[in-house]
Formats: structure tokens, C-alpha cells, sequence
């Protein structure tokens, strides 16, 4: 009998103890079991009622101990509800927005004030050091005649008491650099926002000027510190170099994003490109404040002389980059203890009862405490003196000494 032959497959026999993963869809996914989630914004409180004892502005913040006190005190609520109410008072918002006739004598009286600091600086002329980059010693006749005029500012806001005048103006007079340092960093520009929110204590400004407050007063600010430091060559206060977010302001970043949320066509990577930095930085903080930083390094390209900036310009939309910014202040500066050594506590932003007073108390005993222009302060070994900084000489003062040679005989240090 003929063979026939069984075209029929024999069934596979499955390998074992192989086991494919389940497929789940991308938009499935759980999250991540420790996101780092955006900071909210707590509800900005009204001004204390009743009559307040002021007095002057003092630190507090001595010791790891009394930074845990403050990170979980109302003013750590105050200060961030603060901050964070004026950013999103902003968003979606030009500077063009703002008119003349939304300015309420409060407000119009403090830009009245910083147009009489910017007088000051007319009347303090640089002192000729021979082309050095580095501060100033003019700063110090600035600093001195601010000190001299203040009361008659204050007075200008309606404030007659000589114990309020000195609690309040202990924030200004911290607003505008370090007189023997001749520096200027994130934390007298956190001091301006103080003396504004202790006008907002005292009833003076509203909040219903919160807006106003960031479009009109802090973008004269901030053109009155490019003024003063172009002028007196302000080192950078803590610097890290290239590594740094900015050598001199945080802020305008944290305001630009949001002025910028749901722009319809300018996206975080078009700081790289110079027409729309030159069209639209007139009206969007954060792209004049990357315009100013090209203007004044003497390398081209964020990514070589700000390469934070040229990472942060990869994040899909503003709604990353403000929330960016918000964490950055939050672990940056409220809940870093060698810049928040240097707060200053006094009625209208108090410190909690337990922290320790300026008197040699609260020190820890593996932090060195060191005398720095007369105030004492803690280094960690781990804080790499993240207060103090590396000095290093002002890439304005930098971009200025260029200018008066041509772009000649100036030789590049490092940092500029």
C-alpha cells in the first residue's frame, strides 16, 4: 500500500516560563508614585487688622532648627502667596495692558520713589578705577545718599511713624545691592518684593494692584537694577557661573512665563530667535530679560553663557516653564537655608515664637560661622557657600570696559 504523505502542521508547543508584558496604553499609565508636583498658590491673606508694634527687621534664621520653624510658619505662607498671587495676576497679560489711568496714588507714588532713586544714581557718578570689571566704590556714595532720603520718600506713601517708616524701609534700602560687597543678587530682588508686600500690610497698596504692581513697578525695577549695575559694574551676590539661572534676577522668569502661558505662536524656544525677542520684549518680561542677557555677555549663544535658559527654552509650553519657576523659588530660595539666613522678620512679616534672635544663639555646631560685612552667618560643609558665591567680576561691567575700547585691549576672564 502506497505512503501518503501528512501535509498537516503539528500544533507549536509554547516555550516555558515565557511570559510577554501586558500592553497598556500610553494615556493609561499611572503616575509616577513621586511626582514633583507644582506648588499651589495658598490664598493671599488679608492685611493684620489692629494696631502692629514695629519694629526693626532682624534675621532669624540662625540655624537648620529655625528654617523648619519658618518653612512651616504663615509667613513662608505669606511670602509665597505673595509671589505667586502677582505671577498669575499676570498671566495671559502684555505690558501694554496696564494704562495711566489704572495707576492708584499708592502705586503712582511708588514709582514716583523709584524715580527719585534713579535721580540718586545721576547725581553718584562711577568712580574712573582704570577699566575694572569688578564693583564699583561709586556704589557706596549711591547707597549713602538713599540712606539719607529715604524718610522723605516714605513719607510720600503716607507713612508718618518713625518706628513704620524704619521697619519698611530696612526692605527697600536691602533692595538695591550690597553697599560694602558692592553686589547684587536674587535676594535684594526678593527684598523689593517684601517692601511691597509690607505696603500691602499697611493697606497702602491693594490687592486689586497686583497687576499694576508687576507690569508697571516691577518692570521699572528692573530697568532701574540694569541702570544701577551698568553704571557701578554690581558683581553678581552667589553666583555659580554659567550654571546659574541668571547672574542677577529670578523673578522677571517666573512673571515673563506666565505673561506668556497661552500665547498663541511664541513658544519657549523662540527666545532663540532674535526678531522676536526685538519685536515683543517691550511687552513680555521674560523675553526682554533674555534680550538684556544677550546684550550684555560676550559670548554668543544662550546655550554657551546660559545654558539653564537654553534647556528651559526645550520645555513644550509656558505652563512647564511657569511651574518650573515655581518649584525653583519654593527649593531654591524659600527652602534653602543659605539664602533664607539672610531674611530679615519683623511685625508686618514676623518670625514664629522658638526661632532664635541675632545674639550668637541657634548655631550649629558642624555649620562655621563667619563675619561677612558685619553679619554674622552659617557655611555648611555641603552649601559650597551658596550665600556668599564666588566672587567674580560683572559681565556688564564687562560689556561696558568693551564698549569704551572698541571691543579691543579687554582680555575674557572667566564667568564673563
Amino acid at each position: 500500500m502506497a505512503s501518503t504523505t501528512n501535509n498537516t502542521k503539528a500544533p507549536t508547543t509554547p516555550i516555558s516560563g515565557l511570559q510577554l508584558p501586558r500592553l497598556i496604553p500610553r494615556r493609561h499609565q499611572p503616575p509616577s508614585s513621586n511626582p514633583t508636583l507644582v506648588p499651589p498658590t495658598p490664598p493671599l491673606p488679608s492685611p493684620p487688622p489692629g494696631p502692629l508694634k514695629f519694629t526693626r527687621p532682624t534675621r532669624r534664621i540662625l540655624s537648620p532648627h529655625d528654617h523648619a520653624i519658618f518653612i512651616n510658619s504663615p509667613s513662608y505662607t505669606l511670602i509665597a502667596s505673595f509671589v505667586f498671587s502677582l505671577s498669575e495676576s499676570v498671566r495671559d497679560t502684555p505690558v501694554s495692558a496696564v494704562k495711566a489711568d489704572d495707576l492708584r496714588p499708592g502705586v503712582q507714588c511708588v514709582l514716583n520713589i523709584l524715580d527719585e532713586v534713579e535721580k540718586v544714581v545721576e547725581r553718584c557718578p562711577p568712580i574712573d578705577e582704570g577699566g575694572s570689571r569688578f564693583g564699583n566704590k561709586g556704589f557706596r556714595d549711591f547707597v549713602d545718599v538713599v540712606g539719607k532720603e529715604y524718610e522723605g520718600w516714605h513719607r510720600l506713601l503716607g507713612i508718618e511713624d518713625p518706628a513704620t517708616i524704619d521697619e519698611v524701609s530696612t526692605y527697600f534700602l536691602q533692595a538695591f545691592g550690597n553697599r560694602a560687597r558692592i553686589d547684587y543678587g536674587s535676594g535684594h530682588e526678593l527684598n523689593f518684593i517684601i517692601w511691597l508686600l509690607c505696603l500691602y500690610q499697611l493697606k497702602i497698596i491693594q490687592r486689586s494692584d497686583l497687576q499694576v504692581l508687576v507690569l508697571r513697578v516691577f518692570v521699572r525695577y528692573l530697568a532701574l537694577m540694569r541702570l544701577i549695575q551698568s553704571t557701578y559694574y554690581l558683581e553678581p551676590a552667589g553666583s555659580h557661573g554659567v550654571w546659574g539661572l541668571d547672574d542677577y534676577q529670578f523673578l522677571p522668569f517666573l512673571f515673563g512665563a506666565s505673561q506668556l502661558l497661552h500665547h498663541p505662536f511664541i513658544r519657549p524656544l523662540s527666545i532663540h530667535q532674535s526678531l522676536t525677542l526685538e519685536e515683543y520684549g517691550a511687552e513680555y518680561i521674560y523675553l526682554n530679560q533674555v534680550a538684556f542677557i544677550n546684550r550684555v555677555k560676550n559670548v554668543e549663544g544662550l546655550r554657551w553663557h546660559s545654558p539653564m535658559l537654553d534647556d528651559i527654552s526645550a520645555a513644550k509650553s509656558w505652563e512647564k516653564v511657569e511651574g518650573g519657576m515655581k518649584r525653583m523659588f519654593i527649593a531654591e530660595v524659600l527652602k534653602k537655608l543659605p539664602v533664607m539666613q539672610h531674611f530679615l522678620f519683623g511685625s508686618l512679616v514676623p518670625a514664629l515664637e522658638g526661632m532664635s534672635i541675632e545674639n550668637g544663639a541657634g548655631e550649629d555646631e558642624d555649620a562655621a560661622v563667619v563675619m561677612e560685612d558685619g553679619m554674622k552667618h552659617v557655611h555648611h560643609a555641603s552649601s559650597w557657600g551658596d550665600c556668599c558665591g564666588i566672587k567674580v567680576p560683572s559681565s556688564i561691567g564687562a560689556a561696558q570696559e568693551m564698549k569704551k575700547t572698541g571691543g579691543e585691549g579687554l582680555r575674557r576672564v572667566p564667568f564673563d
